[in-house]
């Protein structure tokens, strides 16, 4: 450990709470983990909102010192959205997220729905209501059964957001909503084209060995007993 002896509290952000929180120090370690001699110190701490445990982490400064500001490490924070996925939905989804850090949480599943109308409109889709939309992007083969059954729930609890109904929408289920709608834009934007790339890749790899079995069946008709090739 450094003499440099750490605060007892911390600023960072929490995946759980999804907001910058206040977290206090229950130990820590200084060491090189990397070949490159840079000092880093990792702090187990915990959420002073929700008493997750947090492993954080900081490089020493320019200054030689630790920041008060610390990044956390574990649990996994939220990643970056592909960019493959229009800019224009990626906003809308990260609107969503920003209003679930604010524990907005009916704005959340709102803006969910926004992200998900503007699906339809990616792919040309302006079929009203929303449900007969979704069902049009599973005719069309864009989206499939379980997929649809997301996105429907996901249209009839944002539905519940606009539209007062007396009840509050939960933390557990706009946390859902804004890891499905995530999952949906994956599915759409990121996953399909991956897996059509595998495919073209794998076909013409497939096609390139039948090639070169012809090219080698070929020149083995060609040749005489002895590994010679006749001529006539």
């Amino acid at each position: 450990m450094s003499e440099d002896v750490p605060f007892k509290q911390y600023v960072t952000e929490c995946p759980r709470c999804q907001q910058k929180v206040t977290a206090a120090i229950e130990a820590y370690n200084d060491g090189f983990p990397n070949d490159d001699f840079n000092l880093m110190r990792h702090l187990i701490a915990r959420c002073g909102l929700c008493f997750q445990t947090l492993l954080l982490e900081k490089e020493k400064s320019a200054a030689n010192r630790f920041e008060r500001e610390l990044t956390c490490v574990w649990p996994t924070p939220p990643r970056v959205m592909a960019e493959t996925i229009p800019e224009d939905l990626r906003r809308e989804h990260l609107e969503a997220r920003t209003c679930f850090k604010s524990a907005a949480y009916t704005a959340t599943v709102v803006m969910v729905r926004r992200t998900l109308e503007g699906v339809c409109a990616q792919h040309g889709i302006t079929k009203r209501p929303l449900y007969k939309a979704f069902e049009e992007m599973e005719s069309t083969g864009l989206i499939e059964g379980r997929l649809l059954e997301w996105a429907q729930e996901l249209r009839l609890l944002g539905n519940e957001g606009a539209h007062f109904t007396g009840k509050p929408v939960t933390r557990q289920d706009a946390s859902d909503a804004v890891a499905l709608a995530e999952a949906l834009l994956d599915y759409l934007y990121v996953f399909s084209a991956q897996f059509t790339k595998f495919k073209e890749r794998r076909q013409e790899a497939t096609k390139m060995a039948k090639v070169a079995a012809s090219a080698t069946g070929s020149e083995f008709a060609g040749s005489g007993k002895n590994g010679t090739t006749e001529t006539p």
